[in-house]
């Protein structure tokens, strides 16, 4: 029987129904309606679309970070509508990474202090050696001391991404994390975020307008009129 078993992999994510309005003056604008996604343990999932398709708000719905107008939400089995904000953050804690497009580095913390971040409530005592090992990982073991402000782009993006793992998180939201890249440096923090995503076992879940970046994950969503449709892969074919 343990065939099916192991067939069956564990759900991360599971959202049926998700709506999100916005009243904009007399307006109703509808961002995203009835949209339903199921996200397995240590699948890579990606969502594109065109810009101003919802593609960010969803990834914030789907993170918790923002409530959606209707519909349900569950993450590790827990439904994120019984839960306050509060609730939803000790629920992600240590177990949900984020990389944006825009870093989210505070910008008076030296990059080691910025990976450690996530693990300051942690009761570990190796915080700063993890976090230290962590952007040795990411081929930034010279630069621990430095602020955001004297590093690049695709070196604060490295930040970022080992800020993401450090916490050996379960799941992971990457929102365009080559938006605000050159595409060599892109291309590069891409295999990076891969690769350690696959060491991990972790899920990832990335919001691209990028084709070829969507298409290295197991599953690409395109997001369209408010609704999530499956865009067959062609793997090792250039689309």
């Amino acid at each position: 029987m343990s065939h099916s078993s192991d067939h069956e992999r564990k759900r991360i994510l599971h959202a049926s129904q998700l709506a999100k309005r916005v009243t904009s003056g007399e307006r109703e604008l509808v961002i995203l309606e009835s949209l339903t996604l199921d996200v397995d343990c240590g699948e890579s999932v990606a969502i594109v679309g065109s810009s101003g398709a919802g593609k960010s708000t969803l990834l914030g719905l789907l993170a918790g970070l923002d409530a959606p107008s209707s519909g349900e939400l569950q993450m590790f089995g827990q439904s994120l509508s019984d839960l306050d904000e509060d609730g939803r953050a000790a629920l992600r804690a240590g177990r949900v990474g984020f990389v944006f497009q825009n870093f989210q580095l505070l910008p008076t913390l030296t990059a080691l202090e910025n990976v450690m971040l996530p693990l300051e409530l942690s009761p570990r005592q190796d915080v700063a050696a993890k976090s230290r090992q962590w952007l040795e990982r990411v081929g930034l073991g010279e630069r621990l001391d430095h602020l955001p402000k004297q590093l690049s782009g695709g070196e604060q993006q490295r930040v970022a991404v080992a800020r993401a793992f450090v916490a050996d998180p379960d799941l992971v939201f990457a929102d365009e994390p080559t938006g605000n890249l050159d595409e060599a440096t892109g291309s590069r923090i891409i295999d990076l975020l891969f690769d350690l995503n696959r060491e991990s076992g972790t899920t990832l879940i990335l919001v691209t307008h990028d084709m070829a970046l969507a298409t290295r994950c197991d599953r690409c969503l395109r997001l369209e009129g408010g609704a999530l449709t499956a865009i067959e892969q062609r793997r090792g074919v250039e689309a």
